[in-house]
């Protein structure tokens, strides 16, 4: 994408030049919430290799609608609203190029990690993620705005864009499929264990 075409406002016209406060603002809300981006971009299932592009996308949006930011309501969920886009564009696109979407978490060398122990991680990390590939989106980002970026409920309804009691709603229906994954899980261990 065009980094100007970025900057542009709804209405077509070159975004007006940032003072320098505003710059060093935006450097510090960078900084701040890079990681959440991250961290939420890779939950709502864009590909690992597509996550530093699309990060960048969260920010050059970010950045172009800072100054049309309520500063009354919560960054945080203003931030995640723009993830939640960025991510559904990444997903469609992902779709079309027949790629699967799901996480191999980063390799980390420790010593105090015995390979088994990260054998298991990998293995909870990835069913973890194919169960939350298996729910409807808007349940999925519910689920991953409470359960994971631990955001309050009335944050999650503004970054989402429904009511309240719907946001609860979602999340309910969420941890449902989720309990019902673990369960048919459980199972099938507990019969591989007894054959």
């Amino acid at each position: 994408m065009n980094p100007r075409a970025a900057l542009r406002t709804d209405a077509g016209s070159p975004a007006s030049p940032r003072p320098a406060e505003a710059d060093a603002e935006f450097r510090e809300l960078f900084r701040a919430h890079f990681s959440h981006v991250w961290r939420s971009l890779r939950a709502l299932g864009v590909g690992e290799a597509d996550t530093g592009d699309a990060c960048q996308q969260v920010f050059l949006v970010l950045h172009s609608r800072l100054d049309r930011w309520d500063r009354s309501a919560s960054l945080r969920a203003y931030v995640y609203g723009i993830c939640l886009r960025v991510a559904s564009d990444y997903r469609r696109r992902a779709h079309r190029r027949h790629e699967q979407l799901f996480a191999t978490p980063p390799d980390v060398a420790s010593d105090a990690v015995s390979p088994e122990v990260d054998m298991d991680r990998r293995r909870e990390l990835a069913f973890l993620d194919r169960a939350l590939n298996a729910l409807p989106a808007r349940q999925r980002e519910v689920f991953v705005l409470f359960e994971i970026e631990e955001l309050d409920m009335s944050e999650i309804a503004a970054a989402v864009g429904c009511p309240l009691f719907t946001a609860y709603s979602r999340l309910r229906a969420a941890r449902k499929a989720i309990a019902a994954r673990m369960d048919e899980r459980g199972q099938g261990l507990n019969e591989g264990r007894t054959k």
